[in-house]
């Protein structure tokens, strides 16, 4: 069987495809755009040192632009603290009273909860503000 050099040009790109869904690097994809490119390159009968050059630095400017995109955008707070992925941050419990270790047992939604303060003053009961969940406690701040 006598392959044409688009033909390896497509076999790459497809396996880059198939490891960036096996492993979820999107940097893969990146690198799929170049081979695709020194495919299209093969398709208009340029010279296998064009094709390589042509899938390395569309590959590589995809790379790059990627990767200076995701630098520049904000970090998005961890799942325990950022109000899109707990809708539970941001709502207010009531805390009677507070233990010396800093923790407390409030009723939220139904159920009992302990709560940790979270704050740089000392711990005063009243209305606080769920500032963060944790597997089995909630980290509270006092309500500005």
């Amino acid at each position: 069987m006598d392959w044409s050099a688009s033909t390896v040009w497509w076999l790459l790109t497809g396996a880059l495809v198939a490891v960036e869904l096996a492993t979820g690097s999107f940097y893969l994809l990146m690198l799929a755009v170049g081979t695709t490119a020194g495919a299209l390159a093969a398709h208009l009968g340029l010279g296998p040192s064009v094709q390589w050059i042509t899938a390395a630095l569309v590959g590589a400017g995809c790379t790059a632009t990627w990767h200076l995109q995701r630098a520049r955008s904000p970090r998005s707070a961890l799942s325990a603290a950022n109000k899109d992925a707990n809708m539970d941050i941001g709502e207010t419990v009531q805390v009677p009273a507070w233990n010396t270790d800093g923790s407390a047992r409030v009723s939220y939604r139904g159920a009992s909860w302990t709560v940790r303060y979270v704050g740089n003053a000392a711990p005063a009961p009243g209305p606080h503000v769920i500032v963060s969940v944790q597997s089995g406690w909630l980290g509270v701040a006092p309500t500005p």
